[in-house]
């Protein structure tokens, strides 16, 4: 699975703010944001599960025109402008994320939704 190296600050934010809001108790927060690192990490007996594309000034300069077409956060535009990016080298990648705003950007910009 490729993701945006933004998803190493992204995911373990939205863990730690379900936890200031009290969905999460703070030790599942805790554990969830160390297992969301091994992952991306990998240990030493598993190999990383995600392969993380960086963001470069064409993916910043990409992310800066699909805020013009579509009502997304910065860091949405990032990530669907990493997605758009990877497109070339993977045409069968799926398009994820719980955000209904993102994926409709990102179906709008013909990207396949799981």
């Amino acid at each position: 699975m490729t993701i945006s190296a933004l998803a190493r600050v992204e995911v373990p934010a939205a863990f730690w703010r379900k936890q200031r809001v009290g969905e999460l108790r703070p030790d599942r927060a805790a554990g969830l944001a160390a297992q969301f690192a091994a992952d991306v990490k990998g240990t030493g007996l598993e190999t990383p599960r995600f392969t993380l594309v960086l963001v470069d000034d064409a993916t910043l300069a990409a992310a800066a025109s699909l805020v013009a077409r579509h009502p997304l956060r910065a860091y949405e535009a990032v990530q669907l402008a990493t997605a758009l990016a990877v497109i070339p080298a993977d045409p069968s990648m799926r398009f994820v994320s719980f955000d209904t705003q993102l994926n409709a950007a990102a179906a709008a910009e013909g990207l396949q939704l799981l």
